[in-house]
């Protein structure tokens, strides 16, 4: 089985005290230094050094992230079929919204998969039925609706490692959040904090107060609100192949439907699974897996999921690149 916990081709640069900062920040983003120092045994400075470093030299960002399901929107997870010379000009274009998240070129170059994040279906129906239609270098289209997340968001892929113990995380560990008996509504200072958390999530408070154009107390009094509703969540973006995991890949998978919530609650426990969720479409679900290298993938296909109780097919789409996760474009390589 596939571990973060495992180094044997995990690069020099990044070590033990590294991926325990990833964890630390994965459950509290916008944790002081000197609580994580407490937790990690280390000096305020010797953290704040290694966070500029994995920031500089590792492409390694916190970013607030808006839930669409406690704000009442729907996510779609889109397959763009292109000719090959055109696939890569439209992820790029694709990256410039402010409504895509997960950009990523897959099936040899020929296909774009993204996540679009519409606030409202005005908007989703502009994208997928006007814009992309017209783009004659998009041969296909598949849209899928994502019904109900198993394993994502505030979770985090960083949270399935072994970097800290139980009782390290538990100082850092965020209460979950509060049950609503509606969508939270975002007025327009929110959006104006949503955004500038979605460039910086540890934004200083001055930040953010000269974001919003609310005073600093307003600023910290309704981003503790906002967490505690969980209609935003902090999330540590870096490439997985910076600790050493060369295999990503996208998989399709078609489910008996009776076993849809067992395999999907199976998928939410494997170390390799970033992102698990039921979705409408020919597939009805769909998955981000990260390993070591292709052999491990083919492990982890064939002796773990495979030999779950009511798989019928699973279509992989190996990632060759991406080009945005969240809400910042990666540079290229």
């Amino acid at each position: 089985m596939d571990s973060l916990s495992n180094s044997p081709s995990e690069p020099k640069s990044l070590d033990e005290l590294d991926r325990a900062l990833l964890h630390a920040l994965q459950t509290d983003g916008r944790a002081p230094f000197s609580r994580i120092a407490a937790v990690l045994g280390v000096s305020d400075q010797t953290v704040a050094r290694r966070y500029r470093r994995l920031r500089a030299d590792h492409g390694m960002r916190v970013v607030g992230v808006a839930d669409p399901d406690r704000l009442g929107r729907t996510n779609w997870m889109l397959r763009l079929r292109c000719t090959p010379d055109a696939a890569e000009p439209i992820a790029k274009a694709l990256a410039r919204r402010p409504d895509t998240a997960w950009i990523a070129l897959t099936s040899g170059g020929t296909e774009v998969t993204c996540v679009t994040r519409a606030r409202t279906r005005q908007e989703h129906d502009a994208l997928l039925f006007g814009k992309l239609p017209r783009t004659p270098s998009i041969v296909g289209i598949d849209a899928h609706c994502v019904l109900h997340v198993f394993y994502g968001g505030a979770a985090g892929w960083h949270n399935k490692g072994d970097a800290l113990a139980a009782e390290q995380v538990a100082p850092l560990a965020q209460p979950a959040p509060e049950p609503a008996a509606g969508p939270v509504v975002l007025d327009p200072a929110d959006e104006l904090l949503m955004a500038e958390l979605a460039r910086d999530g540890r934004a200083s408070y001055p930040d953010l107060q000269r974001a919003t154009g609310c005073s600093e107390s307003a600023v910290k009094r309704r981003l503790e609100q906002l967490r505690r509703s969980g209609a935003v969540y902090l999330d540590v973006q870096m490439d997985a192949m910076e600790l050493g995991y060369e295999s990503h890949a996208l998989l399709w998978i078609t489910v008996a439907p009776p076993a849809l919530a067992t395999v999907g609650k199976a998928l939410a426990g494997h170390p390799e699974v970033a992102f698990a969720a039921a979705t409408s479409g020919r597939s009805n679900l769909a998955a981000v897996v990260i390993c070591r290298d292709a052999a491990r993938l083919y492990t982890y296909l064939s002796e773990t999921l495979g030999m779950l109780e009511g798989m019928q097919n699973i279509e992989t789409s190996p990632t060759l690149r991406r080009v945005k996760q969240l809400m910042y474009e990666e540079k290229p390589r």
